[in-house]
């Protein structure tokens, strides 16, 4: 089946070409970060990257939470447990990153832990090309002890309807601590999603 190009698709393929551009040869490790949106916006920057003959790896953030006491520690509505206790930073360095990016035939794992059963998942090792792309899309991926992990970070932003007190709260800290308008190899601005456009650090 022949795909429609679109707006989005269209966006993601110029993007995706760009960072090929400047990582021509060897594993490429792309963030999406951003407090929401990222899911979509990375499934379409795989897309691409696929389109473009890319081998690519997809991961989230989702599946690197930590046990559902970690997380509620601070309280179920604690934007400091959202920000701090929620992901298992660690882990996904461990089993994913550091291992995506030895290459050759070392295993990775995209997913460690299901949220929704709280419990490890059954560990499954993959390998890949030399070349392949990973795509990982999920919050707070620029904060300290993950920023300099990636080639490339696109960084989202525009969409905030309906962030609850947490989620919210927890965006204010990663805000603060990190700056992430300001480390991003690039800024998308995804009010309409299905239309996304570049932005700039220094913008209002």
């Amino acid at each position: 089946m022949v795909q429609v190009a679109t707006p989005e698709s269209d966006f993601a393929d110029a993007l995706a070409a760009e960072i090929r551009h400047n990582y021509k040869a060897g594993r490429v490790i792309v963030a999406v970060d951003g407090i929401e949106g990222t899911g979509r916006f990375a499934d379409s920057l795989a897309q691409a990257f696929s389109r473009a003959g890319s081998h690519v790896a997809r991961a989230s953030m989702d599946d690197f939470q930590r046990p559902r006491a970690a997380r509620t520690l601070r309280g179920e509505n604690s934007p400091e447990g959202y920000y701090f206790d929620r992901y298992d930073d660690s882990t996904l360095k461990r089993v994913l990153i550091e291992p995506f990016r030895l290459g050759g035939s070392t295993g990775f794992q995209l997913a460690a832990f299901d949220a929704d059963r709280d419990t490890e998942r059954e560990s499954k090792w993959l390998t890949a090309p030399a070349d392949s792309v990973l795509v990982l899309d999920g919050p707070f991926l620029q904060r300290p002890g993950l920023r300099g992990q990636f080639n490339f970070t696109a960084y989202l932003e525009g969409r905030q309807f309906g962030l609850g007190e947490a989620a919210a709260g927890a965006d204010a800290l990663y805000q603060a601590e990190a700056g992430p308008r300001f480390g991003a190899g690039a800024i998308i601005e995804i009010a309409d999603p299905a239309h996304p456009r570049r932005s700039f650090a220094d913008s209002c």
